[in-house]
């Protein structure tokens, strides 16, 4: 079931319309996709924020728009680079018997048999694209790692099928691997351990709509 999201339909014009709706504690953003045409709105922050955080990156919302409920996930978002704080949403309208692709965060689990042996643990991939309906799209997908020995690989392709969803990814892209450990008369560098993005990304430029 659907979350419900309560959203206000917002002017577009004049453009300083925008900061005052920041500085009210409101996140503008637009809704499009299914039954929905470029509808821009706003959103309060802490609502919105809260929203996500209890129900994950890649819930299903019901907002309600001119008297008609739509179903919506959360697309995309921009971060102010300086302050932190969310600067634009957008919110794609489903439909629920469609499948539709989705970013979802890896999760290593397990204790590597390569790492018993110190061995280095390397991280590679952190996100895949996965398909499905709105409400099977998985928020995390689990990879086990406790038999990945020393040089030993898992690829996209060895994550096990799953009934819910597709994974689109490609197959061969590297999730993770165990490097040999390092001996005593090498070097000392930095850690080959990728450091994990944010769970949400948001795109490169940020464009008021």
């Amino acid at each position: 079931m659907a979350t419900t999201l309560e959203v206000q339909k917002r002017e577009t014009k004049p453009h300083s319309n925008i900061t005052s709706i920041r500085n009210a504690g409101r996140i503008p953003g637009v809704i499009y996709g299914y039954k929905a045409e470029n509808v821009p709105v706003s959103v309060d922050s802490l609502t919105f924020i809260k929203a996500v955080r209890d129900n994950g990156r890649n819930a299903v919302f019901s907002v309600a728009i001119d008297g008609a409920k739509l179903n919506v996930l959360l697309h995309e978002y921009q971060i102010d680079p300086l302050k932190g704080d969310i600067e634009h949403i957008d919110l794609l309208a489903v439909n629920m018997s469609e499948e539709v692709e989705a970013t979802v965060t890896i999760n290593l689990v397990g204790e590597s048999k390569g790492v018993k042996l110190s061995g280095v643990l390397q991280q590679v991939l952190y996100e895949i694209t996965v398909s499905a309906t709105p409400d099977k799209l998985p928020e995390v997908v689990d990879v086990d790692i406790t038999n990945l020995d020393i040089g030993d690989t898992i690829t996209v392709a060895d994550i096990p099928k799953n009934a819910d969803y597709e994974v689109i990814t490609e197959g061969e892209e590297v999730v993770a691997t165990v490097a040999a450990p390092r001996t005593s008369d090498e070097p000392e560098t930095t850690s080959g351990e990728v450091a994990e993005p944010e769970a949400l990304h948001g795109s490169d430029e940020a464009e008021e709509k």
